[in-house]
């Protein structure tokens, strides 16, 4: 994957577009514990896995459905399109909760990213529904990093 990083990244542009999703490698070297406790603990950190477990079972249409909680970014701009065109956002990664994280990479300023999060931010994906069906715990109780 080419390098994300251009630290020539100007007002203008953060005004004039919405970042892109940059995939959960990205925020690894300035939050490496962060970044390790996540991919070892997070079930989300390999959540496409219960995708590729179940394809053979589901429709095309049912395995769409399934990318916006399991994917990162999926229907957004610069979102998860598919395994093949971006692999890096294969998975329920940071940008999930945090938001897309290209312009905060880039310039390394906290205001382009949630850093504050809450239930309600889990509640996206984890609607009462699924809670039921798949015995939910939200992370943020549990430390999600």
């Amino acid at each position: 994957m080419p390098s994300i990083i251009n630290l020539s990244l100007g007002l203008a542009e953060t005004k004039s577009r919405l970042p892109k999703y940059v995939g959960s490698e990205a925020c690894k070297d300035c939050h490496e514990k962060e970044y390790i406790s996540f991919m070892t603990y997070a079930k989300k950190a390999t959540s496409f896995k219960s995708i590729e477990r179940l394809e053979k079972k589901l429709t095309e249409e049912e395995i769409k459905g399934c990318y916006s909680c399991h994917a990162t970014g999926y229907g957004k701009p610069g979102g998860f399109i598919s395994p093949e065109k971006t692999p890096h956002l294969k998975n329920a990664g940071c940008e999930v909760c945090h938001g897309p994280g290209e312009f905060h990479v880039k310039t390394k300023n906290p205001s382009y990213i949630k850093r504050h999060l809450t239930t309600k931010d889990c509640d996206v994906c984890h609607t009462e529904e699924r809670v039921k069906a798949f015995r939910y715990r939200p992370m943020i109780h549990g430390g999600a990093h």
